[in-house]
């Protein structure tokens, strides 16, 4: 159906805004303990390792429950594929918090808090190709994704603020399980709202939006997906950038206190750089929509993201480092609504959900590749390979060629080769 022929509904503002606030809340129990590490490390009494492990949890988990993940979203639809993931927050968020003083408790919270992940976000450009235009997607994903980064940056932000510590026979207690609380809370608001607000489509499309598959149908669209030359290229530029960013949200507190910085500082270091994302992903997207361009800024922002690493590696002072993750966040976040839905573009008639379910699994198994450097070889050295890695991440980015159908504005046929 062409744009001409659809309708385009107020309500999609809604569904987006309670996808959003789910969204957010997901990204809040990702890294919960990021920035007040130390202070996790001492409530549990366990290592470095141990507290990391709950982010890495969330990467690991989405290695393995992708598949199911996106096959859900894209045979029964993002209400009901978004509406697990919501079940999911809310009652193992809720579990967390209630027995948030059990760190196996809280570890298996998180195993269930993890296998919300791809039915949630693989379904971003999902939810933006049923609701939204193909001239409005750009700026739909990048909403939705700006909830990512102000989930992590309330975390960032507002953890610390939420940390007190007694002294209790001359040894120092924090009240993590009741910061944990506040957070499970949250996510079962979160899930209330989105399961009686979501709904799967509106009843003219505003284009040509994701299919229902059978597993034949599903098996067959992840093969087409790995012939698209451009899909691979992409794939390997997620494979460092999106890897990256998820080591240095798992371990900022490690590059912080290498700086001697402190809890506030540490959350603010975060805070800045997913501040900068969220300004980023407003106004590139902006842009990439307007200009009908997709390529041209993902290889602008992979070149100017380049200071942002180079500066988080070799700035020991607290103000650098807060100018440095702000262009770091900006250009590597801004950029990353735009190449999810450049490549859900490139793999049409592919249903969304599998394109950006991809994209996600390869920045979380580096990620997770990255981290385990991180606590090997030592946050600095593990910087230095992340220097080195940007200018490959320019190149790869340089070869894409442009989305033909942002460059029409109209969506290709429904066919797969």
């Amino acid at each position: 159906m062409e744009e001409a022929k659809s309708k385009v509904y107020g309500y999609r503002w809604v569904v987006l805004i309670v996808f959003m606030f789910l969204n957010a809340v997901l990204q809040m129990q990702w890294l919960i303990f990021a920035p007040i590490a130390k202070a996790a490390q001492s409530f549990y009494g366990t290592s470095t390792v141990g507290i990391d492990m709950f982010a890495m949890i969330y990467m690991g988990m989405l290695v393995i429950m992708f598949l199911p993940g996106v096959y859900i979203v894209n045979s029964y639809g993002v209400r009901i594929g978004v509406g697990i993931g919501a079940v999911l927050v809310g009652v193992f968020g809720l579990l967390k918090g209630v027995y948030g003083a059990n760190y196996t408790m809280a570890c298996i919270s998180q195993f269930g808090l993890a296998a919300a992940q791809p039915f949630i976000i693989c379904a971003i450009t999902a939810v933006a190709a049923r609701w939204f235009p193909i001239n409005e997607r750009a700026t739909a994903c990048g909403l939705a994704s700006l909830s990512v980064y102000l989930g992590i940056l309330f975390v960032m932000v507002v953890t610390p603020l939420f940390l007190t510590e007694n002294i209790v026979n001359g040894i120092t207690v924090y009240n993590v399980d009741h910061i944990l609380m506040i957070y499970g809370i949250i996510s079962v608001a979160s899930a209330i709202v989105l399961l009686i607000f979501m709904r799967e489509k509106p009843p003219t499309p505003p284009g040509v939006y994701g299919r229902d598959e059978n597993i034949a149908g599903f098996l067959k669209g992840l093969k087409h997906i790995f012939k698209q030359r451009d899909m691979i290229v992409l794939l390997l530029l997620f494979l460092i950038l999106l890897g990256v960013f998820n080591a240095l949200s798992t371990c900022i507190d490690q590059l912080c206190k290498l700086r001697g910085l402190t809890f506030d500082q540490t959350g603010l270091v975060g805070g800045t750089m997913l501040l900068g994302g969220i300004i980023g992903a407003v106004i590139l997207p902006l842009f990439s929509d307007k200009y009908r361009k997709r390529k041209a800024i993902i290889v602008l922002a992979a070149i100017l993201v380049i200071p942002g690493v180079a500066g988080l590696t070799f700035v020991s002072g607290y103000g650098g480092l807060l100018i440095s993750s702000c262009i770091f966040g900006f250009f590597c976040l801004g950029a990353g609504p735009i190449a999810f839905q450049y490549g859900a573009e490139i793999t049409y008639p592919v249903p969304e959900a599998s394109s950006n379910g991809l994209l996600l699994l390869i920045g979380q198994v580096s990620g997770i590749v990255f981290v385990f450097c991180i606590n090997w070889f030592g946050i600095f050295n593990s910087m230095i390979l992340c220097v080195v890695l940007m200018p490959v991440a320019v190149l790869l980015a340089s070869i894409l060629k442009e989305s033909s159908m942002i460059q029409s504005g109209v969506e290709a046929t429904d066919c797969i080769q």
